[in-house]
C-alpha cells in the first residue's frame, strides 16, 4: 500500500515584505521612513523577510537612491535665486545623474512667496547638467525632475545650455555664465533659438502633467511654490505664450505628458530633443530592486499625503504599478498597502491605482488636522509609522488566514 501523504504543516512560510516609502518632506527621508516601517513589520511578524527599497521618482532623494549603483561627485552651479552652490551628481556606467531638487529645490527657499516665485529660475540646473556631463565625460544625462521651487518653463535651463530668447519687449536673453535677474518666463518670451546639446537628455518625471491648462505647471503646482492667485494667472498666461514660442521653434511639446513637470522643465528637455520617462521604474531598474518586488507577498509604500497628485504618477502609485507588473514566478500579485500622513482618496480611487488599503497617520490621532504632516517632528513621525505598519501587517495576516 502507498504510504499516506503527510499532514499539511501548520507553520506558514515567512512573510516576504518589500518596504518602499517615499520621504515625508521636512520630517523623515525615504530611508528613515523605510526603517521605521521595517521595524513595525517585525513587531507584527518577527520572522518576516523584509527588504527596503529606497524610493525616488525624479524628485528629492533620486541621487541617494542611485548612489549605491554609481559613484558620487560634485560640481559648482547656482541655486534657484542665482547663488553659487556645490551640487552632487552620480556617475553610472552609462550616464551621469543629477536632480533638480538638489540645485533648485523648493526647500532651498526659507519661505516661498509670490516674490520668490517672481525671482526663481532654473538656470542653475542647466549649469549642473552641463558641468556634470563635462566632469564625467558622459554622453547621457539623467535629470531628476521634481521638488523644484521654480515655474519658469525651463527657460533658465535652456539659457544655461546656450539658447537665445527674445522677450515681448524686444530684449534678447543669451545663454551665458551669469544667471538671469529673475524668472525669465515673466518677461513673456516670444521666440527662442534652441541649442543642440552634445549629450542625450533623459528627464525622470514624477507627474504626467502638460505644460499648460488646469493640470499644467502654473495652475497645478505654482501655488505650493508661493504664487498667489493673481500670479498663478500671470504665470499661466506667460506659459501659454512660451508654448507657442517653442512650437514655432519646432518643438510642439506642450501637451506631452510630463511637459509641465518641475515648473515646465519637462518641456525644456523635450525641446532639446530629450525624452521623459517615469522616474521610479528607471531607478528600480538601475538599482536592481525589481527582484525583491517579484518575490514579495506584501508591499508597503506611502508618502506624506495621498491625494489627486498621487494619481498623477507619484511614488506610491508607481510602486503599486511596478508591484503588479513585475513578472512573478508564482504568477500572483502581492497585496499593496500605503501608509500616509493624510489620505484624501476614497477606497475606489486607491484601488484604481493598485493600492488595496491605506493607513493614515492623522486618523491614528497623531496630530491636529490644522498642522501640516510635513511639519511633524522626525521621531514622532517614525513612531507613528512603526505603529501603523504593525497594524497593516496584522490586518494583512488576518485576511490571508481567512482566505488561505
Amino acid at each position: 500500500m502507498p504510504e499516506p501523504a503527510p499532514a499539511p504543516s501548520s507553520r506558514r512560510a515567512p512573510l516576504r515584505v518589500v518596504v518602499a516609502m517615499d520621504s515625508f518632506k521636512g520630517s523623515v527621508s525615504s530611508a528613515e521612513a523605510n526603517e521605521a516601517v521595517r521595524a513595525g513589520v517585525l513587531v507584527a511578524a518577527p520572522d518576516a523577510v523584509v527588504t527596503t527599497v529606497p524610493v525616488a521618482d525624479g524628485g528629492e532623494g533620486t541621487l541617494a537612491a542611485l548612489a549605491p549603483a554609481g559613484r558620487l561627485g560634485s560640481v559648482s552651479a547656482a541655486d534657484l535665486l542665482g547663488q553659487e552652490v556645490e551640487v552632487p551628481y552620480v556617475s553610472l556606467d552609462h550616464a551621469v545623474a543629477v536632480e533638480s531638487a538638489s540645485t533648485i529645490g523648493l526647500p532651498l527657499l526659507d519661505r516661498p512667496t509670490s516674490e520668490t516665485t517672481r525671482l526663481a529660475h532654473s538656470f542653475g540646473l542647466g549649469l549642473h547638467v552641463r558641468r556634470a556631463a563635462l566632469a564625467t565625460d558622459a554622453h547621457r544625462v539623467l535629470v531628476g525632475l521634481g521638488g523644484t521651487g521654480t515655474t519658469d518653463g525651463g527657460i533658465g535651463l535652456l539659457l544655461a545650455l546656450g539658447a537665445t530668447v527674445l522677450t515681448e519687449s524686444g530684449e534678447e536673453l543669451h545663454g551665458a555664465a551669469e544667471p538671469p535677474a529673475g524668472n525669465p518666463l515673466l518677461l513673456r518670451p516670444t521666440r527662442v533659438e534652441l541649442p543642440r546639446p552634445k549629450v542625450d537628455l533623459v528627464g525622470l518625471v514624477d507627474v504626467s502633467t502638460p505644460l499648460t491648462g488646469p493640470r499644467g505647471a502654473a495652475r497645478m503646482f505654482s501655488p505650493q511654490k508661493g504664487a498667489d492667485p493673481s500670479l498663478v494667472d500671470e504665470l499661466e498666461s506667460a506659459m501659454a505664450g512660451w508654448a507657442v514660442a517653442l512650437e514655432n521653434a519646432g518643438a510642439d511639446v506642450a501637451d506631452v505628458p510630463g511637459a509641465g513637470a518641475a515648473g515646465g522643465l519637462g518641456a525644456a528637455l523635450l525641446a532639446l530633443g530629450g525624452t521623459l520617462e517615469p522616474g521610479l521604474p528607471r531607478i528600480v531598474l538601475e538599482t536592481g530592486a525589481g527582484a525583491a518586488l517579484a518575490d514579495a507577498d506584501l508591499v508597503i509604500t506611502g508618502e506624506g499625503r495621498l491625494d489627486a497628485q498621487t494619481r498623477e504618477g507619484k511614488a506610491p502609485a508607481a510602486i503599486a504599478s511596478l508591484a503588479r507588473s513585475v513578472p512573478r514566478p508564482a504568477g500572483r500579485s502581492p497585496a499593496v498597502v500605503a501608509i500616509a500622513g493624510q489620505v484624501a482618496l476614497e477606497p475606489g480611487a486607491l484601488a484604481a491605482i493598485g493600492i488595496d488599503a491605506a493607513w493614515p497617520l492623522h486618523d491614528a490621532g497623531l496630530h491636529d488636522a490644522a498642522l501640516p504632516v510635513d511639519a511633524l517632528d522626525r521621531d514622532v513621525t517614525a513612531a507613528a509609522l512603526r505603529r501603523e505598519a504593525a497594524k497593516a501587517v496584522r490586518a494583512h495576516l488576518a485576511t490571508t488566514t481567512r482566505t488561505g
